[in-house]
């Protein structure tokens, strides 16, 4: 199980603050459990990994095995919390040169409907013209823009290739369970169909089809997955105590610092394969928190990498942020420095240590550099980057947010503001029905 530890926050905030918190952040942790909360009709997300049994995972896998049966790369079309959880997930437990294997056992994964870019879908098409290809489409509605677009063009390739009858075995589609444009054409064309549930919204949807199949098609072990989301699950549970609950622990530190003015939460890690793991729980957080003129605004740095770009700003920039990193304890290979009969470099001093031992040091070294700078730092271990080590990970971070969330005193299961940009983007495509928007818009631009 993950390890937090936040004894480089004492500085910062004294640790009587945070255990004052203790019965607020019991009560928050209630309210997802009973339901008594804003947005109760979206935790269903609450208990959904000990929900998650057998004959489910079986379902999902029989469906993956079909299509590694028909395809050498499956498609998956999905937008934000469609596409991030999954993406995360497998580059966490991929090889970070995946894409250069020439030979595989499973399909390669590519991702589209998470973005409006031409030259990225005219890049996609050429990129398969020589593969077998099949596609899982990931909409509760079927009318989001992006992954809309993106299914019209994938599933004409797909008839155009093998005809409507062997497309209908290459199409996937995970959807509402009875209604919306995309279950009709699901039921119409004979597409296998797994259900997004009503009661979880698409950020805390990882552990459910939309998350669940495309992994299983990669290969990934879902049910290591799942199990370390259910020890997570029991660990923050309702009767478990705030000392003894990581997640009430990192709800109640975030809700401490931003009392104190720290307004941005940096995610930072010193492992490539978690840097979608940030960009998932920058969508988690943001889309959670960012209302009502209130949230932490959540960002993210891989190091050491940006320790030569935006670690500047970390060490003596505004004081407005705080630093949560996510370390891991043994990496899954060995790699030694070699000596060097010339030590032209100087770093002969390096030889014989482990390459981990080395970035370790610069982890341990840059968060008291952090500290010494003003900058309170999180920590949060993983004993190895794996599935179910993941698991708990993802659900750590949801139990977290909700508690958060309602800490803030913010709907944390709601997202207004993303509609916003959809109303101008169909006024100023001409959408039947925006004509009166349409006229106001295309003045201002």
């Amino acid at each position: 199980m993950i390890q937090l530890d936040i004894e480089k926050v004492y500085g910062f905030v004294p640790e009587s603050e945070i255990t004052a918190l203790k019965g607020e952040m019991e009560r928050y942790n209630r309210m997802l459990h009973d339901r008594s909360g804003a947005g109760s009709d979206f935790l269903g997300w609450v208990n959904l990994p000990g929900t998650v049994t057998e004959p489910v995972l079986e379902s999902i896998e029989r469906a993956a095995a079909s299509l590694r049966e028909v395809a050498d790369v499956v498609i998956v079309i999905g937008i934000g919390g469609s596409y991030l959880g999954a993406k995360a997930v497998l580059t966490a437990l991929s090889d970070n040169f995946d894409m250069l294997r020439t030979e595989r056992e499973n399909p390669l994964l590519v991702f589209a409907g998470h973005n409006i870019s031409e030259d990225y879908f005219r890049e996609l098409f050429a990129a398969v013209q020589d593969r077998r290809i099949a596609a899982i489409v990931i909409s509760k509605s079927g009318t989001t823009t992006e992954p809309a677009i993106a299914f019209r063009l994938v599933k004409k390739e797909i008839e155009q290739r093998y005809g409507k009858e062997d497309a209908a075995r290459r199409i996937v589609a995970v959807t509402d369970q009875k209604r919306g444009a995309l279950k009709t054409l699901a039921t119409r064309e004979g597409y296998r169909t797994f259900v997004i549930p009503d009661d979880v919204g698409g950020r805390f949807s990882v552990f459910t089809p939309v998350g669940l199949l495309p992994l299983a098609t990669a290969g990934i072990d879902i049910a290591a997955l799942i199990w370390g989301a259910k020890d997570m699950e029991k660990a923050t549970a309702e009767g478990v105590p705030f000392e003894q609950n990581p997640a009430m622990i990192y709800a109640a530190v975030r809700t401490a610092l931003y009392r104190q003015g720290k307004k941005i939460e940096i995610l930072a890690s010193y492992e490539p394969k978690l840097r979608y793991i940030a960009e998932w729980w920058k969508q988690l957080y943001g889309e959670s928190e960012g209302k009502d003129g209130k949230g932490i605004f959540p960002a993210s740095v891989s190091l050491t990498t940006d320790l030569h770009s935006m670690g500047q700003y970390i060490q003596d920039g505004e004081r407005i942020l705080f630093e949560t990193v996510l370390s891991v304890d043994q990496p899954e290979y060995s790699v030694t420095v070699e000596t060097d009969p010339d030590d032209l470099d100087g770093l002969n001093f390096l030889a014989g240590k482990r390459i981990h031992q080395i970035n370790r040091m610069a982890e341990l070294g840059t968060m008291l550099a952090h500290v010494d700078g003003g900058v309170p730092n999180l920590r949060i271990e993983l004993e190895k980057i794996d599935a179910y080590q993941i698991g708990a990970l993802l659900y750590f971070f949801e139990k977290a947010c909700g508690i958060s969330g309602y800490a803030l005193g913010v709907n944390p299961f709601d997202q207004p503001g993303v509609e916003d940009y959809k109303k101008n983007m169909f006024a100023l495509l001409d959408k039947p029905g925006f004509e009166k928007e349409s006229q106001a818009i295309k003045k201002r631009i």
